[in-house]
């Protein structure tokens, strides 16, 4: 049940994400400084909820890209003026609707 209302929460981020980001392109993306830190915000929360999963629930769903997504948070926090917007986007825009399909399917 934990593991289930984690992965809801974190549909719950990706839609947020989504939605801020819904008809625009990287130069809109990149020249708003409030959708930027909102997005990088979200983004964080996604990598933080990785670590209140089960290992046994990580373990039994591989190919949801637990590491990079645990591995883009630390970018974050540990560095946030170095976090590199261009691959924020492509997280963004290439990324995030296939994470969505494998959250929802182990939900």
């Amino acid at each position: 049940m934990k593991n289930k209302k984690i992965i809801s929460k974190m549909i719950g981020y990706i839609d947020k994400i989504s939605s801020y980001c819904d008809g625009i392109g990287y130069s809109d993306f990149e020249e708003n400084s409030l959708l930027v830190e909102a997005c990088v915000f979200n983004l964080s929360q996604l990598g933080e909820l990785v670590n209140k999963l089960d290992a046994d629930f990580i373990s039994g769903n591989k190919s949801v890209p637990w590491n990079q997504m645990r591995g883009l948070r630390n970018r974050i926090v540990h560095d946030y003026e170095g976090v590199n917007l261009v691959l924020v986007w492509e997280i963004i825009s290439g990324d995030l609707a296939e994470l969505k399909v494998q959250l929802e399917a182990i939900q």
